[in-house]
């Protein structure tokens, strides 16, 4: 049986904030378990929910050395439908109502918990085949691997996958300062490694000693490799191009189910949806306090509100939509900019658009029940979540064409197949004319528009076709 270690800073039940906490929620479940041996490492934050903390068992403590600072490290462990789940606590780093606060902050915390990482494996004589490391938080791992344990026999044999999910996050701090953290030879700061422009990257780090690089979408792993979307990272991205690829996550179909979604007020399939989403629209109309009506052309956007995801492209646009017998439906919060932007939408048109910047799963599913279209015009998007949601759910996606969501959306009068309507050049009119396109089939080609709906909710975007292939890139790796 291969053991695989995955290290991340975040993982749904526990802690999430985002995709990243999703991806490590349902990813090593779908692992064949008879051939795997799947256990995950996370910090043990002071915010995780009490009904966690007491089902947690303490089975090791031990003395971390984080640079010249000699620090300690409880491990804690948890068995939760077949994996093995270990979380590292110091009350010092991983305190506060927030996984994150200060960048130079969580560069040390995050420093200290890979230390802490690689040093548990000796204490609990746990020697995995692979360890999966996930996002900056976690990618000081393969460095420290190497830098402290290069002649070890006990971790000579392991390998390591690097997993970007974000690459604008790196966790860059200047080099001086990660020497003083790490204790690392100062060969691994020159700029094929961790140096970066003067700073230190760990991400960088991560990249340039792993024994693997992946991404999440084949797009995005061709986009980072160039100055657009490399983040100063091109170079390096291109000289590990043979061991980079891209796989597409996927979403849990247990969780997002519209045949089964307690939260809709009918539940539907891609048989019966013509009955149940027109139900579901005016619920949502309801729960919003907007008008009721079959009449509107529902639009939603289930999103954090940052610049990443594309909002100021609705500045000179948003006009020209409501206009029509439109309707806009908002949730997630983000930064100040865009929220004051929806809301004073909002003010204009009081009928016409929704704004909910306290996300919750019950609404979100409302809006994938009930919208007809979710938008997502995003610079860029190295995989995305929400248009998969979209699909399982028969709210066509309006996508950018763009990392993993040119992956995931077939685009109206570009493919015969069609799930989705796009554009390419990140401009206003671009992104207005699609919205437009839409509204016209949807109004005026009933048929076509309900064999995009049809076409795209029998799309299988669940995480059982993607571990398939995280398995066979792990047996690949191992069997070198």
């Amino acid at each position: 049986m291969r053991k695989i270690l995955y290290a991340a800073s975040e993982c749904a039940p526990f802690i999430k904030t985002g995709g990243l906490g999703s991806v490590l929620g349902s990813l090593p479940r779908e692992l064949d378990q008879e051939a795997y041996d799947v256990r995950v490492v996370i910090p043990a934050y002071e915010c995780i929910d009490e009904k966690w903390k007491k089902e947690m068992k303490i089975i090791a403590t031990f003395p971390v050395w984080l640079g010249w600072r000699e620090l300690t490290a409880t491990v804690k462990c948890l068995d939760l439908d077949g994996i093995k789940y270990y979380f590292i606590e110091n009350r010092y780093y991983f305190c506060g109502d927030s996984p994150y606060g200060d960048l130079g902050a969580d560069v040390e915390k995050f420093c200290f918990f890979c230390k802490a990482v690689v040093d548990m494996l000796a204490f609990l004589k746990f020697r995995p085949d692979i360890i999966h490391c996930h996002d900056w938080q976690s990618a000081m791992i393969p460095p420290m691997l190497r830098g402290f344990h290069g002649d070890d026999l006990f971790y000579q044999t392991m390998r390591t996958i690097m997993t970007i999910h974000n690459l604008r996050f790196q966790g860059i701090t200047g080099i001086d300062a990660m020497k003083d953290l790490t204790g690392l030879p100062d060969w691994m700061f020159g700029f094929e490694y961790l140096g970066h422009y003067g700073n230190a990257s760990m991400l960088k780090g991560g990249i340039a000693f792993a024994d693997q690089v992946t991404t999440v979408s084949r797009t995005y792993a061709q986009e980072i490799q160039t100055q657009e979307y490399g983040e100063g990272l091109e170079g390096i991205l291109s000289w590990r191009s043979k061991d980079l690829s891209g796989i597409v996550n996927g979403i849990d179909y247990d969780m997002y189910n519209p045949a089964k979604d307690e939260f809709l007020e009918q539940t539907y399939s891609y048989r019966t949806f013509a009955k149940g989403r027109p139900v579901n629209k005016l619920a949502l109309q309801r729960a919003a306090n907007l008008p009721e009506g079959g009449q509107y052309f529902t639009m939603g956007i289930v999103s954090r509100l940052t610049d990443q995801k594309g909002f100021d492209l609705f500045h000179d646009t948003i006009g020209e939509m409501l206009a029509l017998p439109m309707q806009l439906y908002i949730l997630g919060g983000g930064q100040p900019e865009y929220e004051t932007f929806f809301r004073k939408c909002q003010e204009t048109y009081p009928e016409q658009v929704y704004l909910e910047t306290n996300y919750t799963d019950e609404m979100a599913k409302k809006i994938y029940g009930g919208c007809d279209l979710i938008l997502m015009p995003s610079k860029f998007e190295p995989c995305g979540l929400c248009q998969l949601m979209s699909l399982r759910y028969g709210a066509v996606p309006l996508v950018r064409k763009t990392g993993g969501l040119k992956d995931t959306v077939s685009l109206y009068g570009e493919e015969e197949k069609a799930t989705g309507f796009g554009f390419g050049d990140y401009d206003g009119q671009a992104f207005l004319n699609a919205v437009l396109q839409a509204y016209e089939v949807y109004r005026d080609k009933t048929g076509k528009w309900d064999e995009i709906v049809a076409r795209g909710m029998r799309k299988n975007y669940s995480w059982k076709s993607s571990a398939k292939k995280y398995q066979k890139m792990y047996d690949h790796l191992l069997d070198q």
